[in-house]
């Protein structure tokens, strides 16, 4: 079904830096790119990658350098002349895992098993926050437009001041969470008149009409809906839509996503289920009411779900992802067009990552390609029965059981073929991890590359090497002339 193109606002691609940064050369390539494949605009989330000076400065990633203020800098200048507005997101409330992860500013929390919500009512946390956003300003010359986060302020209400000033008749975490939120935008208006403050919508879905009315917010936020379903529920978006515009809140955004929601340990991106999330954007954006002017939408590309939790996929994994659903924006549709579109520009056979034949010499390669060809192969290798289910293997489950191992009494030729197939696996899985190894420490920092291998290799290989190490210590016992000598 054809649907009128995206309205006439920005299509921001997020750029989710807390996890896997790109080394800058790559960073800038991946810009132009965002260019070409029709965006106009970037959300910056930088978290510890930022250069935070003075006091600041502990937020700065340890595993691998943050950005210099030079490389922050050309970021913007490549976005320009491009032609693509920077809009930098700096969490204020929840999500501020990476400030409060540190046990000198473990105090600011809320509740000190959350990392990531403030806690509201220290005034030494609202300085916190406008630090990092004085900062951030100050290095994004001719800015125009901020993101103060807000969203998934968890536990919201349990510390132990909240609840004392929860007992307070009126008092309610609505009015608790809105307190904070519009201290913090009103002086990020009153320190710099000219900007316009983007937040998170979803502290807000629950308050009634009257509520939002009165909170303070008006004229002061603009807040972005986030749903990245791709069966997203288009009838009640469109009424979150028409009670955010009846309070007064007028200038709204939306977001959707084409990496990074799939599930938490994804590797690999599937474009389908993202261009049908942006269906259903184009649904609402059709269906809304003639008087909401929707301000742009972000293409939302999460490469954590947290700032402590495991790397999504890789942007390589999901370029043509991104690619598909800026198109889909474009034409309304994700039609034979739009497809083409895709195909020609990042040169691929199919929009499918896992599906893109391989790449031939010669060939006009996307910015990442080689990785994300070897990744593909590499997790269908770690996702095969062979591997992830070797354990349960009929040779294993009949002659290599706990019981057999503890009591090292086991048929030595039997599982001497069980130690064969698992190195042959091992083998075969080694060479793929270090050809992925090689081409992302290219791309991304040694770090990076060692954390990805860690959390996407290890957990498969782990029970292959326990095997062979254990039949290797029961043979030693059946035949000890296997012994090394």
């Amino acid at each position: 079904m054809k649907f009128p193109p995206w309205p006439k606002g920005k299509k921001l691609v997020h750029l989710d830096l807390k996890g896997a940064p790109p080394r800058i050369e790559y960073l800038h390539k991946l810009i132009e790119l965002f260019s070409q494949l029709g965006a106009d605009g970037l959300l910056v989330e930088y978290e510890d990658m930022f250069p935070y000076g003075g006091e600041l400065n502990l937020l700065q990633a340890t595993a691998h350098p943050a950005y210099s203020r030079e490389e922050v800098l050309s970021i913007q200048d490549v976005a320009k002349s491009k032609g693509l507005e920077v809009i930098p997101l700096v969490q204020t409330f929840g999500h501020m895992e990476f400030v409060m992860k540190h046990q000198s500013l473990g105090r600011l929390r809320e509740v000190a098993h959350c990392l990531g919500t403030l806690n509201p009512h220290r005034e030494e946390g609202v300085r916190l926050v406008m630090e990092m956003l004085r900062q951030v300003v100050e290095l994004h010359p001719g800015l125009q437009t901020l993101h103060i986060g807000a969203d998934e302020v968890y536990l919201l209400g349990e510390g132990e001041e909240s609840k004392l000033w929860l007992a307070s008749p009126g008092h309610t975490v609505e009015k608790l969470f809105l307190s904070h939120v519009t201290r913090v935008a009103k002086a990020a208006k009153e320190a710099w008149p000219h900007l316009n403050v983007i937040m998170w919508d979803d502290m807000l879905r629950g308050m009634s009409h009257d509520t939002l009315k009165a909170s303070g917010l008006v004229g002061l936020v603009q807040p972005m809906l986030w749903d990245y379903n791709p069966t997203l529920d288009v009838d009640n978006t469109v009424s979150l839509l028409e009670k955010y515009h009846s309070a007064g809140l007028s200038e709204l955004w939306a977001a959707s996503s084409f990496k990074g929601s799939t599930s938490v340990h994804s590797s690999v991106t599937g474009t389908q289920r993202h261009v049908d999330n942006h269906l259903q954007w184009l649904k609402v954006a059709a269906s809304a009411p003639a008087a909401i002017n929707l301000q742009g939408i972000a293409l939302t590309g999460w490469q954590r779900y947290d700032h402590l939790s495991v790397l999504c996929e890789l942007m390589p994994l999901a370029l043509p992802s991104l690619a598909a659903c800026l198109q889909t924006l474009i034409h309304g549709q994700f039609s034979a067009e739009a497809q083409s579109k895709v195909t020609k520009s990042l040169g691929i056979s199919s929009v499918e990552v896992e599906a893109m034949q391989r790449a031939s010499a010669g060939d006009s390669l996307f910015a990442g390609r080689r990785l994300a060809e070897l990744v593909v192969e590499l997790t269908s290798l770690l996702n095969s029965e062979d591997m992830r289910y070797f354990e349960s293997n009929m040779f294993v489950r009949g002659w290599f059981t706990p019981y057999h191992r503890q009591r090292k009494m086991v048929n030595p030729l039997i599982t001497m073929q069980i130690q064969s197939q698992a190195t042959m696996l091992l083998t075969v899985l080694e060479q793929k991890v270090e050809a992925v190894r090689g081409e992302m420490v290219l791309l991304y920092p040694d770090s990076t590359a060692q954390e990805w291998i860690e959390q996407h290799v290890g957990p498969v290989s782990a029970p292959l090497r326990r095997i062979t190490e254990e039949i290797t210590a029961c043979l030693v016992e059946m035949v000890p002339s296997l012994a090394p000598q």
